[in-house]
């Protein structure tokens, strides 16, 4: 693989992980190319192969942008986790000591990040737990393919997890890792699998934020404490001959 098509593959991800990439997010190719310094032919390399991870789409009038994950969709990522994850834990024999004190290093740094209110590092850190886990355990397919699955697990938390539940899965994590230290792998996996139900149950798969509040809310004339804004006197007498916007313009409320 190309490196500088490599480099952009994990600079989206990692943003995405760490939660600083909203679903539906476009990707210019031109942007790309020039914050990377290579040609827009390989920034199309780069967004393919991401394309086939199932972290962007591409449609003739968007261009490249992130995934936005449908309700039925969002179900079929976490049965997959699930199976994969818990299947994962369910082979395990044996575990290192360095093993084991890494994923206590990596739950600590958790709970420092919950406690210091450091969102973005708690975002990341959360998710990463699962890739750390089986990147421990030492098989590398299985590693990339639950980072791509926590990618997408992460756009639909974005878009239909209604409140954070970043302690109660970071507690989750510290249990799955102590059953992990005394040896008990069949508990580690019914650990891991009521971790991804309870991370599951905590979406509102019914609804899906609305993609318009920020301007519907700049744009409601309540906004203007009861008075409409006042406008700027015309330069000349000729102002309005160019179309200027009228006071009470019938798109002062955006509908859906």
């Amino acid at each position: 693989m190309n490196p500088a098509t490599a480099n952009i593959e994990e600079a989206i991800l990692s943003a995405i992980l760490a939660g600083r990439i909203a679903p539906g997010t476009r990707l210019g190719e031109q942007k790309l190319a020039d914050l990377f310094g290579i040609s827009r032919t390989r920034v199309r390399e780069a967004m393919m192969r991401l394309e086939t991870r199932g972290v962007v789409q591409v449609s003739a009038r968007r261009g490249w942008y992130v995934v936005e994950p449908s309700a039925e969709e969002a179900r079929d990522a976490f049965h997959t986790r699930r199976v994969i994850e818990t299947g994962l834990l369910h082979t395990i024999r044996e575990i290192s000591p360095k093993a084991l004190e890494s994923l206590r290093a990596h739950v600590a740094a958790e709970r420092e990040a919950i406690e210091s209110g450091d969102v973005g590092s708690r975002a990341c850190l959360l998710g990463d737990f699962h890739i750390h886990l089986a990147d421990v355990v030492g098989n590398r397919l299985l590693t990339e393919i639950i980072r791509d699955l926590t990618a997408r697990t992460t756009l639909i938390s974005m878009l239909y997890q209604p409140t954070e539940k970043a302690e109660e899965s970071s507690h989750d994590h510290e249990d799955i890792v102590a059953a992990l230290e005394v040896g008990d792998f069949g508990e580690a996996a019914r650990l891991m699998a009521e971790h991804i139900d309870n991370v599951e149950a905590g979406l509102d798969l019914a609804t899906r934020p609305d993609p318009l509040a920020g301007l519907r809310e700049l744009l409601t004339p309540s906004t203007f404490a009861g008075s409409p804004p006042s406008m700027p006197q015309a330069s000349t007498p000729h102002a309005h001959a160019h179309g200027a916007p009228h006071a009470h313009s019938s798109h002062s409320r955006i509908k859906e």
